[in-house]
């Protein structure tokens, strides 16, 4: 199936009712069609992986193609190149976390461009940096704590980040990354207690939140187990 098929097929398939509730989301829908997430993830499970019509999806400039794409796209052939240019290209929070938990995490730059990304300026960029942080904490099994305790500096240096997709993004890795063992809880309890002293609105946001979840009995009783 080519990349044009597709759009045609997603337009036909667009809601212009889903929009709506999109941007409630906050979710950019400047060049979406109103296609839910359920149905590009059965029509990615029908096309299988596919590198080549993941790039071309992503050409379109279409809000589903994209995602589509980061959903059929093959980890093992995304290039460094590909990974700046589609960065560069997030215009939307939910583009930004489907491609980095579907595609990005999986890659064998994952560790480093997480870090990288955290230093940049734009957004969702930076978003992007801690996203990854979060994703690799839930899907890299084989990473040992050693290798998620090397965010935690850049986890603090991001705390005072004002702008709402950066410091959710960087709540979302401090918890995520607490919640990965026993040692790790503790020392992401540390972290938030440290980032919750820091005179930023932003900071004391993410500290409180993170250690609501952190320190709750649910999320100890199962780490203990």
């Amino acid at each position: 199936m080519k990349a044009s098929q597709l759009v045609t097929h997603l337009r036909h398939k667009g809601n212009p009712r889903n929009l709506e509730g999109m941007a409630k989301f906050g979710i950019n829908t400047k060049k979406a069609v109103g296609v839910q997430i359920p149905h590009l993830r059965q029509l990615a499970k029908n096309i299988g992986t596919h590198h080549n019509l993941a790039s071309d999806l992503w050409n379109t400039q279409m809000h589903e193609a994209r995602l589509l794409a980061g959903f059929i796209d093959d980890p093992l052939k995304v290039t460094e190149r590909q990974m700046e240019d589609w960065v560069e290209d997030f215009d939307s929070w939910d583009i930004c976390d489907q491609v980095c938990s579907n595609l990005f995490d999986k890659t064998d730059m994952a560790h480093r461009k997480a870090v990288e990304w955290s230093h940049r300026k734009e957004e969702y960029v930076k978003r992007a940096g801690y996203v990854l942080m979060a994703c690799l904490a839930v899907h890299d099994k084989r990473a040992n704590a050693a290798a998620f305790e090397k965010f935690f500096p850049h986890i603090i240096r991001g705390a005072t980040d004002e702008r709402n997709y950066v410091k959710k993004a960087v709540n979302w890795a401090l918890r995520q990354i607490g919640k990965r063992s026993m040692r790790l809880n503790k020392e992401a309890i540390e972290i938030a207690k440290k980032i919750g002293a820091m005179n930023s609105s932003s900071a004391k946001w993410i500290a409180a939140d993170a250690l609501r979840e952190l320190e709750s009995e649910k999320v100890q009783n199962r780490i203990k187990q």
